[in-house]
C-alpha cells in the first residue's frame, strides 16, 4: 500500500473512531460536504433540500426570503466544531463568512447547526434551519 493511500486510510479511522457504532449514517461525510457546497456556492435552493422535510415544509423559502439570499455573497464556510451525540444526532458550529453585496462589507456569521440521524433513511436532516445572514 502507498504512504499516501495508507495516510488516507488511518485519517479515515480516526474520524470513525469518534462516532459510536452505528449511529452515523455511511454517507454522512458526503452529506455535511454537499451541504457546504451548497452554502459556500449561493445555492440556497439546493442547500434546502438538506432541511428536515417535515420543518422545511413548515417553514418554506418564501419569494422574499429567497431575494434576501441574494444579497449576500457566502466567502467562507468553515466547520469550527462538530460533536456526535449518543442518539447519532450532530451538532456543528459553523464560520460562515459572507459579503454584502450593497455594502461590500465582509462579516462573519456563527451558525449553529443541529442535524438530526434519519436512521431508516440512512441519512441526515438539517433542523436548524438554513443561516440567516441579516441577523445582527
Amino acid at each position: 500500500m502507498s504512504f499516501p493511500r495508507l495516510v488516507v486510510l488511518v485519517l479515515a479511522l480516526l474520524m470513525l473512531a469518534g462516532c459510536p457504532a452505528g449511529t452515523r449514517a455511511p454517507n454522512a461525510d458526503s452529506q455535511f460536504s454537499d451541504y457546504a457546497v451548497a452554502v459556500r456556492w449561493n445555492e440556497f435552493d439546493k442547500a434546502i433540500a438538506f432541511v428536515d422535510p417535515q420543518l422545511r415544509q413548515a417553514q418554506a423559502l418564501t419569494d422574499l426570503e429567497r431575494e434576501r439570499y441574494k444579497l449576500f455573497q457566502v466567502t467562507g464556510y468553515e466547520v469550527k466544531d462538530r460533536q456526535v451525540q449518543a442518539n447519532g444526532d450532530i451538532l456543528q458550529v459553523v464560520e460562515i463568512r459572507v459579503v454584502n453585496r450593497d455594502t461590500q462589507i465582509e462579516r462573519v456569521v456563527t451558525d449553529r447547526q443541529a442535524w438530526r440521524l434519519d436512521a431508516a433513511a440512512k441519512r441526515y436532516w438539517l433542523v436548524s434551519g438554513l443561516p440567516d445572514f441579516s441577523a445582527r
